[in-house]
Order: C-alpha cells, then structure tokens, then sequence
C-alpha cells in the first residue's frame, strides 16, 4: 500500500496531509486495498457499503442499466478520484449504479466511521480529512450539475459541444483525451451512437473539431 501513498497525496481528500501522517492515517483509517480484474464489479446496484473508496490504478466506469437493458453512463473514474462516498454514511441507502473496472484497476478503501470520528487524540490531520471530504462532496454535486447542463440541451450537437468545450476548459487545452470510447460518450450523454458518430464527423468536416479516438482537438 505504501507505494500509493504519492498517489493518495494528491488526492483531494488527503490534501494538505504530510508524509508521515497520512502513513499513519492508512490504519487508523482501517484502509484496505484490492485489484479488480477488467470488467469485475467493484460495487453492484443494490449494495450498502460503509467505505469511501479512491481509485489508485486503472479506470472505473460509474454506470446504469434500466429493466429492458438500457445504459447509461453516469462518470467515468479517474486515478486518485474518490467514490462511494454518497452511499457511505449511515442511513443513506443502496448505491443505485454499478461501478465496473474498465481496465485492471486497483482501489484503496477507508471505514467511513472512523473518517467522520476523531480519535481521541484528536490529531491535527484527522479534522483536515473531514474538512477535504466535505469540499469533495461539494465537487461532486457541481459535476452533478454540469452533467445536467449537458442533457438539458435538445440536440447531440449542442451535448458535445458543451461536454467538449468543459472538457478543455478543465484540462487547460484545445488538445485533450476523453475518458470514454464512443459507446460510453454516447451512454453518458443519453444519445443514440450511430447519430453521435454522425454529428461529429460534421462538426470535423465543418472545421469545429479533429478527433481520433478518444482524443480531440477544439478550434
């Protein structure tokens, strides 16, 4: 576990968080860690779970299948992302998606209960933690609320646009790579594939955008 702790550094839930402490934090926290194979489950629709969780290697897929098979993208999981934690706290219910590993993957897991109580040393990181999960959880609801902004537009033309154009703005280029292939873009933006695959060889013809795979380039 020791050989993730640079990952977990700059992760937004240890942030601020020296070396040695948060070594120490990883059993007071009574984290575990454990590899999924492609395509295994790390949580199904219908579970209860009392940890938070932070992805350390690989990808994860958040997603949703409706009664008649349907799917859709809810996010992608990046490294050093955290999840689960709207499902964690006691009371909260069954998580409603499945998280699925797109690609071998290793997580890292902490016991909510001992991250919302302070031990009674009440050590200086433990409060930090609490405070980082709250602005954590307060990202999580503005991505929510973006994601809404992408499926209140009427056309697919209009969702790419607006999911392309976040997408440079957050990683600070008109060049940047998308953390899903073509079905998944198309599930996570509720369109129908072919017509998605369509639209943006219009958007390419009309000098709007190059793409190759998941990689995109914005003029």
């Amino acid at each position: 576990m020791k050989k993730y702790i640079e990952i977990l550094k700059q992760t937004q839930l240890f942030a601020g968080i020296k070396d040695n402490e948060l070594s120490a934090m990883l059993d007071c926290l009574q984290a575990t860690i454990k590899t999924y194979k492609k395509g295994e489950y790390i949580f199904r629709e219908g579970d209860y779970i009392d940890k938070i969780t932070i992805l350390v290697q690989g990808k994860l897929i958040i997603q949703k299948d409706d009664f008649w098979g349907n799917r859709s993208i809810v996010s992608a999981i990046r490294i050093g992302e955290m999840f689960g934690e709207a499902y964690a706290t006691p009371d909260s219910g069954a998580i409603l998606n499945d998280v699925i590993a797109e690609e071998c993957s290793t997580v890292i897991s902490f016991n909510i209960y001992k991250l919302l109580t302070m031990c009674p040393s009440s050590c200086r990181f433990h409060s930090i933690v609490i405070q980082n999960l709250f602005f954590a959880i307060s990202e999580k609801n503005r991505k929510l609320v973006q994601k809404i902004g992408y499926m209140s537009n009427r056309s697919t033309h209009a969702k790419l646009l607006s999911y392309l154009s976040d997408e440079a703005k957050k990683q600070r280029s008109n060049n940047f790579t998308i953390p899903f292939n073509r079905q998944q873009l198309a599930d996570f933006l509720s369109v129908d594939r072919s017509a998605m695959s369509k639209e943006l060889c219009k958007m390419r013809d009309e000098g709007l955008i190059l793409f190759d795979k998941n990689r995109f380039r914005l003029f």
